[in-house]
């Protein structure tokens, strides 16, 4: 809860850019009725921010990379004469233990091009590629493994 409090608080600084005594207290006001409302509603639970985690920016270096050869790799497909495509739709296996981390996976696999996240349960993934080397490469384990090397 504490956690929660602070990155509202700084949120709303950051973004309302008033330093007057009567507006910070607003701001502080605002920020404990919220974690209050979101304690009493039970949706604040144990799992840690994802920025505090020291591995996630290398995680998105990783990402954005991938998002770029995937994105380079669609377009010629697309663009060819005959394009090369080869839909197809597979559980891939998930190694993460908790709802975070399963969705940083799932989206992590949207946001690569020619892939989509169909479904997620607690061990697999359901995702459409654009291609079998897609789906091939998601299989090899690589984004699962540093997924849950990130976010455990």
């Amino acid at each position: 809860m504490i956690i929660l409090f602070i990155t509202l608080f700084v949120t709303w600084l950051m973004f309302s850019g008033y330093t007057e005594p009567f507006f910070i207290a607003s701001g502080l006001i605002s920020c404990l009725i919220a974690v209050f409302f979101a304690k009493r509603m039970n949706v604040v639970d144990e799992e840690h921010p994802v920025f505090l985690m020291p591995m996630v920016p290398f995680y998105l270096i990783w990402l954005y990379k991938e998002i770029i050869k995937s994105a380079i790799d669609v377009s010629f497909r697309v663009w060819k004469v005959e394009p090369d495509i080869s839909p197809v739709i597979a559980w891939v296996p998930s190694s993460q233990t908790n709802d975070a981390s399963r969705a940083t996976y799932a989206n992590s696999i949207t946001l690569t091009p020619g892939t989509v996240c169909i479904d997620v349960t607690d061990n697999s993934l359901e995702v459409h590629a654009l291609s079998h080397e897609g789906i091939d490469g998601l299989l090899e384990g690589v984004m699962d493994k540093k997924v849950t090397e990130t976010m455990g």
